[in-house]
């Protein structure tokens, strides 16, 4: 019963006010795609972690000041790495990230077109 009232007191401090729907779109679309420092797979519109709820008061607070999402991912960055992006920039250091797993699918892809050629080859050999 008391993490009800907890949780109904949170969600009541941030109720937000936007001048246009396009900025609140752009807030919750920030939110969404920011990832909680504090937690491990949660984006910033999920936590109820304390920072998590310090950042979304300071993403509204960016929008409101006219930042753009850019500067608003960027002071994101500077201040707490590239872990707090669910989609890391395309740079050398996150290639493997990015295309590690289609490389990983297409060797996968290749053992098995060789295991069934090899297999296909000691069949037809034991046929004939």
């Amino acid at each position: 019963m008391i993490g009800v009232v907890v949780s109904l007191g949170t969600t009541a401090n941030e109720i937000r006010e936007f001048e246009s729907p396009t900025l609140e779109q752009r807030y919750y679309a920030l939110i969404e795609e920011l990832r909680c420092p504090k937690c491990q797979n949660q984006n910033l519109e999920d936590s109820n972690a304390g920072i998590a709820v310090d950042l979304r008061g300071q993403v509204y607070e960016m929008i409101i000041a006219g930042q753009t999402d850019q500067q608003i991912i960027d002071y994101m960055v500077a201040r707490y790495g590239e872990f707090v992006l669910y989609r890391p920039a395309h740079k050398q250091s996150t290639l493997l990230l990015w295309y590690g797993p289609f490389a990983l699918l297409f060797i996968g892809a290749g053992i098995f077109v060789l295991i069934m050629m090899r297999n296909r080859r000691t069949a037809k050999e034991l046929d004939g």
